[in-house]
């Protein structure tokens, strides 16, 4: 999305964190990581000024965070107007601004981060386990907390290999596609 123009760099890149930051959030509630990691401490707090005011206005649904999923949606949409349609000049730029365009962009940047959060978090992971870090380092044990969802279930399904866990493999493959083919229909 840069063109080259350093503006537009600063303002994409300065969202995308914040927004990855805050979205990390909506995860580790989900899959219920421990939020006494000096990691998840650091993610509530770059957080909590504009979840604590969300909260006010919008409810949890169940174990739904909604503010904050509410909050991510809204940073990619103003990311997605600010860059597409104000800075660029691109597809949003003309006086009427097209609303659905702007909606379709950001449900597709909102699904493609869930699907890369998962994927960097299995590869991670699977890196880390070749130099076999200490189990209770902070980023071991959210790793642990994000990809467990995803790496259970086949792990459950994968018959032994002989020692050699190769659910990550698999879950990477599937992701990727999956996220290829979910992402298709933008």
């Amino acid at each position: 999305m840069n063109n080259g123009d350093p503006f537009i760099f600063l303002v994409d890149t300065l969202f995308s964190i914040y927004i990855t930051i805050m979205y990390l959030r909506f995860i580790l509630q989900q899959v219920g990581a421990d939020f006494y990691n000096p990691i998840s401490q650091f993610i509530v707090k770059a957080t909590q000024p504009l979840v604590k005011n969300a909260r006010r206005i919008i409810p949890s649904v169940g174990r739904i965070d909604t503010a904050t999923l509410v909050l991510t949606l809204l940073l990619i949409i103003l990311k997605t107007f600010l860059l597409y349609g104000v800075l660029s000049g691109g597809v949003l730029s003309n006086s009427s601004i097209n609303f659905l365009a702007l909606l379709l962009l950001s449900l597709r940047d909102i699904i493609s981060l869930t699907f890369n959060i998962f994927i960097f978090a299995i590869f991670i992971q699977a890196i880390l386990s070749w130099i076999n870090p200490d189990p209770y380092n902070p980023i071991s044990t959210l790793l642990y907390s994000i990809t467990y969802p995803v790496l259970r279930p086949i792990q459950q399904r994968l018959p032994p290999m002989g020692g050699l866990d190769l659910s990550s493999l698999v879950a990477l493959i599937g992701l990727m596609f999956l996220k290829l083919l979910v992402l298709k229909f933008f």
